[in-house]
């Protein structure tokens, strides 16, 4: 009879055991999230603290695969539960194109700034074209532009080592948006400073089309044009369009390599700049969670300080990689709006 209730017992605990494994395995499984990402995102998403936040509080994942933040939206969405481009036209885009996403916010936001080498940083100060303020460098835009149009070389600012005429590299403005960001902002400075509506991007459009025909092929990635401006060197890529983040995410990521670069580059914020909204689209129920997990206000603050994304800890400047890049601005002030979307979706059929 012992032996019968022992053996009771023991199936007893069998059961129970399984079934808390279960429960426990249940309760503590990865939740795999698949997406579309901006490459200027990728180092935030391979963060091992990142990653950690993420699993140990939300049991989540991040899968992605890169793509220009234009190009994302008109990609195959199978099996996709998020898309996470790098500005609001993307969105207005989906909506244009798809219709109302899931879910949508807001997560960070960087400004668009210009990379440049310190010999090409000093020759337009010398033209009044770029002025320094409390140690941080501003590019009045509309100087540039002048140059630009009147196809002025750079022999003529005093740079005789560099072939051709003064130029301003993006990312390709129909796929990425660091250059549609850019072509942007250019659109409003062609339009008198004003930001373009539907009606007045006409006038801009043959302007802004010549500038960028001149340009050559457009790396289609943020993180691709930065790497190149940084390895190729003052006579390759003089002078880039990015996101500010880049530098600060260089400098907190690589102290070392940033040590023998500090030197030679420099960020330039135009005046004006545009701000570049990166926004999380959710696409299903699933991808909904991903946005509560990067407003986890931990994953907030490593955003900022390893990345160089500001958020709600920006203000914080003496943490991460803008305690090394001298030149980092506390506010941004000088903004133009971002163009609306039937005015941004003329830029891009036009380019």
């Amino acid at each position: 009879m012992k032996s019968k209730i022992a053996g009771i017992l023991i199936l007893v605990l069998v059961i129970l055991a399984g079934g808390g494994y279960y429960f426990y395995s249940q309760n503590n499984r990865t939740m795999v999230l698949r997406g579309y990402l901006g490459g200027e995102k990728t180092g935030l998403f391979e963060d091992e603290e990142v990653q950690e936040i993420l699993q140990k509080k939300y049991h989540m994942e991040f899968d992605y695969a890169r793509a220009g933040s234009l190009d994302m939206i008109t990609a195959d969405h199978s099996d996709m539960d998020y898309l996470f481009p790098s500005s609001q036209t993307a969105l207005a885009l989906y909506e244009d194109q798809i219709g109302d996403p899931v879910q949508d916010q807001i997560i960070f936001n960087t400004p668009i700034v210009l990379y440049t080498h310190q010999s090409i940083k000093d020759a337009f100060q010398e033209q009044g074209a770029v002025t320094e303020e409390n140690g941080v460098f501003y590019m009045d835009m509309e100087k540039l532009v002048q140059m630009i149009m009147e196809d002025t070389q750079w022999a003529d600012i005093g740079l005789g080592e560099l072939y051709g005429r003064i130029s301003v590299d993006t990312t390709d403005p129909v796929k990425s948006n660091s250059g549609n960001m850019f072509a942007a902002l250019l659109a409003s400075v062609l339009n008198g400073g004003e930001t373009v509506n539907e009606q007045t991007v006409e006038t801009v459009l043959p302007e802004l089309k010549e500038i960028y025909s001149r340009l050559g092929y457009m790396e289609t990635s943020s993180s691709d044009i930065f790497d190149q401006f940084l390895k190729m060197g003052i006579g390759a890529k003089p002078m880039i369009a990015g996101y500010e983040s880049q530098i600060l995410e260089f400098a907190a990521q690589s102290p070392e390599d940033y040590e023998q670069l500090k030197e030679d580059i420099v960020m330039i914020y135009p005046t004006p700049t545009v701000w570049s909204t990166h926004v999380y689209i959710a696409l299903d129920d699933q991808g909904k969670n991903g946005a509560a997990a990067l407003l986890d206000e931990d994953v907030q603050r490593l955003a900022w300080e390893k990345h160089g994304f500001r958020t709600n800890n920006y203000e914080t400047l003496e943490n991460g990689g803008g305690q090394e890049v001298e030149e980092l601005a506390e506010d941004i002030t000088r903004v133009v709006p971002v163009p609306d979307y039937p005015a941004m979706k003329r830029i891009i059929e036009g380019l």
